[in-house]
């Protein structure tokens, strides 16, 4: 059965010599080499706005790049993301990518104040690729994972994904 594989490339710089976009390429070359169809959003290239309150993040969105995204996510059945950890954490351009692409509406429902909006993308799958300098036992013990642990929990999880599956990717 042919799934439709969104990449979503976290890495801030657009130069492609990083280890994330090889890892990704590859990714893709054998999942269509598999029969899958795969689309790329490399947020690099994305000229995203920083979300700065409350009456933004409930705006109607008119930005094409978060369009476009928003397009192939809702296209996908099956999401992988890409980043390099960076001070303990996702870079801030991916972030920005999350907080204005999963917004309600899209990712969440519109209910009623001060009620839990429905998870808009059940049925979709996730793996997260995480790049870092240390050895796994030291960002899972010392940092705790939580970069890791916030993005299944709090993006993905919240708006209906899952299973989410990771994998670290280390002393890089």
């Amino acid at each position: 059965m042919t799934k439709h594989i969104t990449i979503i490339q976290g890495h801030p710089d657009p130069q492609t010599k990083h280890f994330g976009y090889v890892l990704a390429d590859a990714y893709a070359r054998g999942a269509e080499e598999a029969g899958h169809e795969v689309r790329r959003i490399s947020v690099a290239n994305l000229d995203l706005p920083l979300l700065r309150s409350k009456a933004e993040w409930e705006a109607e969105i008119s930005s094409p790049p978060v369009l476009l995204s928003q397009q192939a996510i809702g296209w996908a059945d099956h999401l992988i993301i890409f980043y390099p950890l960076w001070l303990g954490t996702m870079p801030a351009v991916l972030k920005a990518f999350f907080e204005q692409v999963f917004r309600p509406g899209f990712a969440i429902s519109n209910d009623a104040q001060g009620e839990m909006g429905k998870k808009l993308l059940s049925g979709k799958t996730a793996r997260i690729v995480v790049t870092m300098g240390m050895p796994a036992f030291f960002y899972r013990w010392y940092y705790r994972s939580h970069s890791l642990k916030s993005l299944q929990r709090n993006i993905l999880t919240f708006t209906g994904i899952g299973p989410i599956k990771t994998s670290l990717i280390v002393n890089v």
